[in-house]
């Protein structure tokens, strides 16, 4: 019996999508509800399940070719041995709980040297771990954990997730270098090339994603009357408070208390003060809001994404910094919903984690401003007739100067510096 795989519906107005990675091979088993292959549209990537059990017979769409929603791409033959009662159509996968398996790669070819060098390596990891099956089976059974609330069980998925930060105790917020995307792995043997004296080109379709953001990118800039704004922070009170809070607000959420939740509800206070930047300009009307959807940028697997804080209004501290981990971990697997990734009516992005000391940040249309964080450092200012050291941070807000005029843009970005250099005020709502 033959079993046709065909791309789902993944977002309303989503009607092609891309072959990403084929997840098996042709003849390879498929468990049902197994991850088959991967989609990518011009606002996520989805991985495809198997419907059923079978054996991949058939691919008919290959990686980087495009398709639309409903097509048949490949084809499962379902034997005797691997078959399943009940079929249905196509799932997709765009959630895993903590404990899921790790995301698959693109399968390759093995080597002879290869394989050798496996069995060794795996031949030393065996010893260690008998090791340490051997200790723990003198020491008796390990007790599982007693379960947790919901709040705690989504904060330990952050938490696994979330970058943690070695810090100086000037500057507990450096943050150590970001790990390695999947396209820079996979450039890494082609540039090598280069130590050999081989002068090579090579040509790589541009994801959806890329696409999509390289159009919004010049639509900002073709449609907007764009300009950017500067001040400084200086992080002193906001670290102090972070110093002397932050074990007490782990062990509670089980998540750390990050800068960012800081940046959200400061950036909150401040857009409630000038309604305009949470605006837009729509059809020749400017359109006013009473919520606060705040895009969040981070940087995933296959690009800069933005996904979107609902209501970030009615969010604690610890909703944020749990909702914000949440999503870097599900962006560095290519795990984001098409629709957490729309409708943000104000973006945040901290460049800081790249090392950014300072940039001029584009806003995301049809949104009319966006706030850059930039790294701390230590610098010298005058306080109090002296000259100190301080942990600053450059801010930039960009705006739609069609909207926004210089007075608001700078009133909105001094009321970001208050709230963060005195961030008691935000708890009192002062």
């Amino acid at each position: 019996m033959t079993i046709e795989v065909k791309v789902p519906e993944v977002g309303e107005s989503i009607t092609e999508v891309e072959i990403g990675d084929w997840l098996k091979a042709v003849g390879d088993s498929v468990q049902q509800d197994e991850d088959l292959v991967v989609i990518e549209t011009d606002k996520a990537t989805v991985e495809i399940l198997a419907p059923q059990a079978g054996r991949l017979s058939k691919i008919l769409k290959a990686s980087g070719e495009t398709a639309q929603v409903g097509e048949v791409i490949g084809h499962l033959d379902q034997t005797e041995d691997t078959s399943v009662d009940g079929a249905g159509e196509n799932q997709t996968r765009v959630v895993e709980s903590p404990e899921a398996k790790k995301p698959k790669g693109r399968r390759t070819k093995v080597t002879k040297q290869e394989q050798s060098i496996n069995a060794r390596e795996s031949d030393s990891d065996d010893l260690p771990e008998a090791q340490a099956a051997s200790t723990q089976s003198s020491a008796g059974p390990v007790e599982p954990p007693p379960q947790q609330n919901q709040l705690n069980a989504a904060a330990r998925s952050s938490e696994a997730a979330a970058i943690e930060i070695e810090a100086r105790p000037s500057l507990p917020d450096l943050e150590p270098p970001l790990e390695e995307t999947a396209p820079v792995k996979r450039l890494e043997s082609f540039v090598a090339g280069a130590t050999r004296g081989e002068r090579q080109e090579k040509l790589v379709p541009m994801s959806p994603l890329r696409r999509r953001l390289a159009e919004r990118l010049v639509q900002a800039q073709q449609t907007a009357a764009l300009l950017t704004t500067f001040n400084e922070i200086d992080m002193s009170a906001v670290n102090q408070l972070r110093q002397i809070h932050q074990d007490a607000f782990k062990e509670k959420y089980n998540v750390r208390l990050g800068l960012m939740s800081f940046f959200v509800r400061a950036a909150i206070e401040a857009l409630k003060l000038i309604p305009e930047v949470n605006a837009e300009i729509r059809d020749g009307s400017i359109v006013y809001r009473n919520y606060f959807d705040i895009g969040v940028a981070v940087g995933g697997g296959r690009g800069l994404v933005v996904p979107v804080l609902r209501d970030a209004q009615s969010m604690s501290f610890a909703a944020i910094e749990i909702a914000i981990g949440d999503f870097a971990r599900r962006a560095r697997e290519n795990k984001l919903k098409p629709d957490e990734l729309q409708g943000g009516t104000f973006t945040i992005t901290n460049g800081g984690v790249y090392g950014s000391l300072l940039s001029t940040p584009i806003i995301n249309p049809p949104q009319s401003a966006i706030l850059g964080m930039h790294t701390m450092q230590e610098r010298p200012v005058a306080r109090d007739g002296a000259v100190v050291l301080r942990p600053m941070m450059y801010v930039a807000l960009s705006y739609d100067h069609r909207l926004i005029d210089g007075r608001e843009a700078v009133t909105f970005l001094k009321q970001i510096k208050t709230a963060v250099e005195e961030p008691v005020r935000m708890l009192l709502e002062l």
